[in-house]
């Protein structure tokens, strides 16, 4: 067996725990695996991983244990309700750890979500893989560990401590997004059940289900199809309809797929998408049913083609239904908030999409950094939000104005622009004409998207599993509610020279892949940029000298690495691209320090 660095596992603290009888310590764990994930519920790439997870949970069922460790990046998610919640919503079935006030983030030295760390069944921590894409290295560690301490006697099967909370039957279960049909119904994105739901006109009675309820990509009849917590929907103009076939477009969003419904029938066919998730590195346009798509959120008819949020990469993308094509419209796969042209731009998980009246301007509900975008004459803008830390409810000029983790967008009939802003349980409302953001509704349940009845707004109140009808009020309410910043502690850094390194230990077995150039990419840059004197921009190494500004007091590092790795032997070696983007606040002090390492897999040593 390979000789590893260990270190003492810290003690698990926290709050409350979840999905289980009782507390758990590390000497309830001794004799385990232990993987402790650290995830927020908001975060898509934290939503991967929990996917990536799944299948090493059963393989390895009676010598791993998962726990998640929930660590919070918005206000709304340190409510307990909130986060037993999202357990529930996102099918986690491992026990959980409420810990709203980071201590065992700060104990095991996180600095990403999400990050996985491994302990070994005598209680020493061997490995910590940061960002998604780790599930083959994991594997591999595990069976090595599992091996091991068989060998050693110092493993101990058994079964996992996970203990499921009671079931609770709802017609709808965490619905997602909401489209009028012609006919005066309503098309439900039914995300906990896997399935779509035509409403009446009185938003309540179900008059038919799309799907049969269970998590799979299946094509076929309503009773046959099968979708994986589908989120956005949007109708196709009829001449469109008419010669594709199919007059809805759905956001099969843990499918990584676009789905065509056709009302008459309720046939459910697959237009975009592999089903399996876009890794770096490959293609982003060409055939829609070659070219893998990631978390696909919402959906939107506009320029002649169905514009799609890809939140799992941070851009916009575009599905053309009549040439059954798929091409990048907007963003880099960087995660922050920089405006631009549209190929240059940064967003952070867009969740939300929705059209002017005019057709010109696609509005986007860019969730991670709390803002409200626009995309208009090829180029990028924000209307609301200053970045990924930034949040809050403050009602007022556009420039001072705070969200909170929205998810959806609305065009109102004044022109106006209504923002489900999900975690602050509100509607708010941007008017152009003015740059002015005031309060239309509060007291909802993470609404995520809406439609315009007559003067009313159907609110879609996912985490109370219903659909609400609302009155768009004369005159709009003000709000001057506090403005919150992510509580995630600042490094110390010191001002000059300073030095940058990702730590990258290729799985057992693998070695870098340089067969076709650099197996390594940094790509390092600051808000503010006065903060970076040198150092900014890409790279192929994960160490580099930066000079740090001794004129600003702080800010936020923004560092993106990525890793190639292959088997190092085999005729065909199978290869894995490890990736993470990391926004560390700092603070700069004459006592800070000189170096910064940041883990994509290893250890620190």
């Amino acid at each position: 067996m390979p000789k590893r660095v260990r270190l003492r596992a810290p003690e698990l603290r926290g709050r409350a725990w979840i999905n289980t009888e009782k507390p758990l310590t590390l000497a309830d764990l001794r004799g385990r695996c232990v993987v402790l994930d650290f995830w927020t519920f908001c975060c898509i790439n934290c939503l991967h991983v929990l996917d990536e997870l799944r299948p090493l949970e059963e393989k390895y069922r009676d010598v791993l244990i998962v726990i998640g460790v929930h660590s919070p990046k918005f206000a709304h998610e340190a409510d307990h309700d909130a986060l037993v919640a999202a357990v529930e919503r996102y099918d986690v079935r491992h026990p959980v750890l409420d810990d709203p006030e980071l201590v065992t983030w700060k104990q095991y030295a996180v600095r990403a979500w999400p990050t996985l760390t491994v302990i070994d069944p005598e209680g020493y921590v061997v490995a910590q893989m940061a960002g998604e894409g780790h599930a083959h290295g994991l594997d591999s560690l595990l069976a090595e560990l599992v091996a091991e301490h068989e060998a050693k006697g110092t493993l101990r099967r058994g079964d996992s401590p996970y203990a499921p909370p009671p079931a609770i039957q709802t017609e709808l279960r965490f619905p997602g997004k909401v489209l009028a049909l012609p006919g005066g119904t309503y098309l439900v994105s039914d995300s906990g059940h896997h399935s779509l739901v035509e409403l009446a006109g009185d938003a309540e009675t179900v008059l038919r289900r799309i799907g049969d309820g269970e998590r799979g990509l299946v094509d076929g009849g309503p009773e046959r199809a099968r979708f994986s917590e589908p989120q956005g929907l949007c109708s196709l103009p009829p001449e469109v309809a008419g010669r594709v076939g199919y007059d809805v477009v759905v956001a099969d969003t843990v499918n990584h797929a676009l789905r065509g419904v056709t009302l008459a029938t309720g046939e459910v066919r697959t237009l975009a998408g592999t089903g399996r998730q876009w890794w770096q590195g490959e293609p982003t346009s060409g055939a829609a049913r070659e070219v893998s798509l990631s978390s696909p959120w919402d959906v939107a008819w506009y320029d002649g083609r169905v514009a799609v949020a890809m939140a799992g990469v941070h851009q916009l993308w575009a599905f053309d239904p009549l040439a059954g094509t798929v091409e990048v419209l907007a963003g880099t796969t960087n995660e922050g908030l920089v405006d631009g042209p549209a190929r240059e731009a940064w967003f952070a998980q867009t969740s939300g999409l929705a059209v002017s009246a005019d057709g010109r301007t696609l509005w986007l509900a860019d969730s991670e950094t709390s803002a409200l975008r626009y995309l208009a004459e090829g180029r990028v803008g924000t209307a609301v939000g200053t970045g990924l830390f930034d949040f809050g409810h403050r009602d007022g000029p556009a420039g001072q104005a705070l969200f909170q983790h929205p998810l959806g967008v609305t065009v109102l009939p004044d022109g106006s622009v209504a923002v489900l802003d999900t975690y602050n349980g509100a509607v708010r409302r941007y008017d152009p004409a003015t740059g002015e953001v005031t309060t239309l509704a509060t007291g909802l349940a993470e609404p995520s998207d809406a439609v315009v009845i007559s003067s009313d707004l159907l609110v879609v109140e996912s985490a109370a599993h219903r659909l609400t009808r609302i009155r768009l009020p004369e005159e709009a309410a003000r709000v001057h509610g506090p403005a919150h910043r992510t509580q995630r502690p600042p490094t110390d850094v010191a001002a000059g020279e300073f030095r940058l390194e990702v730590v990258f230990t290729p799985p057992t077995g693998q070695k870098l892949d340089e067969r076709y150039g650099p197996a390594t990419r940094l790509l390092v840059s600051a808000s503010p940029p006065e903060l970076l004197v040198e150092g900014a921009g890409a790279g192929p190494d994960l160490a580099r000298r930066l000079v740090l500004s001794d004129r600003v007091d702080g800010g936020v590092l923004h560092v993106s690495a990525m890793a190639a790795s292959c088997d190092e032997e085999g005729e065909f070696p199978a290869c894995h691209v490890h990736q993470q983007d990391w926004g560390i606040p700092v603070r700069v002090t004459p006592e800070g320090a000189s170096r910064l390492a940041l883990v994509l897999r290893g250890l620190d040593a």
